[in-house]
């Protein structure tokens, strides 16, 4: 496995719409899903848009767990559950809005506070091409709402409310 590089804005094609993927399972799509798993991972974030890697396809991967402060006192820690979407679309949005502080792995340095849809449901295809739905909310939707943005070429900084530099000990999760 390849570890990618993360374009900024300075690339055009993180501002561009992204192509529909017509063949989920082709060899090179599933090496590009393994590869932005790894990069991903390393970065480390949340999620990953393959326009962020200069691809201009409609595919992100994510990984998630709830955070401690999230659970029951005595509840184990779940093991972070890994998505790959491919051609999502959101097929249903709360009226709820709620605002949050992002980063985002193509601009290192900042964060910024965006108000998104409290929860979601994803239409997606999974890594083997077989329809999926995923109902998500809070930070989890948060997740998905701005990978799918990466993919019609939207960054969160133009839907931010407020933006700031950060500091190296701030914990913003970069999406």
């Amino acid at each position: 496995m390849t570890l990618l590089t993360i374009i900024t804005p300075s690339n055009p094609i993180l501002r561009r719409k992204a192509r529909p993927i017509s063949d989920p399972r082709a060899p090179e799509i599933q090496r590009l899903i393994d590869d932005m798993i790894v990069t991903m991972r390393e970065a480390p974030g949340v999620g990953l848009a393959a326009p962020q890697v200069a691809e201009p396809l409609r595919l992100a991967v994510i990984e998630y767990a709830p955070d401690a402060e999230d659970l029951p006192e005595d509840a184990e820690l779940p093991e972070p559950k890994l998505y790959v979407i491919i051609n999502p679309e959101i097929a249903a949005r709360s009226e709820e809005m709620v605002d949050g502080a992002e980063g985002c792995l193509s601009i290192p340095g900042y964060a910024g506070t965006v108000s998104r849809h409290k929860a979601v449901t994803i239409k997606a295809l999974n890594r083997q091409g077989r329809p999926i739905k995923i109902k998500a909310d809070g930070w989890l939707a948060r997740i998905f709402q701005h990978e799918i943005d990466h993919l019609d070429g939207v960054l969160f900084i133009d839907k931010a409310s407020k933006t700031w530099k950060t500091k190296d000990e701030e914990d913003v999760e970069a999406e």
